[in-house]
């Protein structure tokens, strides 16, 4: 069956976001990533600042925030029913469209489809630090705490919903690194693998 998804996990800095768009761009193909918050807050009837902070990244304080998180009587948290809003948009684009999808774990949330790619994107440390400083306008110290920071909670939510680890090459398709491939390269054998 022909590949008609591409979903796309990245480490902080390595450009993952970018690639995606620009992959979706060449592709013709729509493109999914904080455009989706609208709909995950309207689902969930939570603010979308509220879903920005909390669809794709654990809270701060780690995996045992989940464990101790408010639970309604049905016994699900907030980051629950976020995480279920989340879900059903993903569910419902995949059955709409062709397109790239970004983050929240989209890659678990579809992993029963045939017609789905999953990558990982990760760089160098060197790499992304030089990004996130151009990005961010940020001293090296800075980059490198919000990379680790970023995605130690990424790390985190993914854990806590899909019982995976996140960045292990048995979770994707394809394991990218952008420090060496380069952005456009990255995007070719994406593309690539779509035929």
């Amino acid at each position: 069956m022909a590949k008609r998804i591409i979903t796309i996990s990245r480490e902080f800095g390595s450009g993952g976001r970018f690639i995606g768009e620009e992959t979706a761009k060449k592709l013709g193909i729509s493109y999914y990533d904080k455009n989706m918050i609208g709909q995950i807050a309207e689902k969930s009837g939570l603010s979308p600042e509220y879903i920005l902070e909390k669809a794709e990244l654990s809270p701060r304080k780690g995996l045992f925030a989940y464990a101790f998180a408010g639970r309604d009587n049905t016994g699900k948290s907030v980051e629950d029913l976020v995480y279920e809003a989340q879900r059903k948009i993903i569910l419902e684009i995949a059955e709409k469209e062709p397109c790239v999808i970004i983050g929240r774990n989209a890659d678990y949330i579809l992993k029963d489809r045939t017609d789905v790619i999953n990558v990982f994107i990760h760089g160098s440390v060197e790499q992304k630090t030089k990004r996130i400083c151009e990005l961010y306008h940020v001293s090296e110290a800075e980059a490198k705490s919000m990379m680790a920071e970023i995605d130690k909670r990424r790390m985190t939510n993914y854990s806590f919903y899909t019982n995976q680890k996140w960045g292990k090459a048995d979770n994707y398709t394809l394991s990218l690194d952008s420090s060496q491939l380069g952005y456009e390269l990255c995007e070719k054998i994406i593309m690539e693998c779509m035929k």
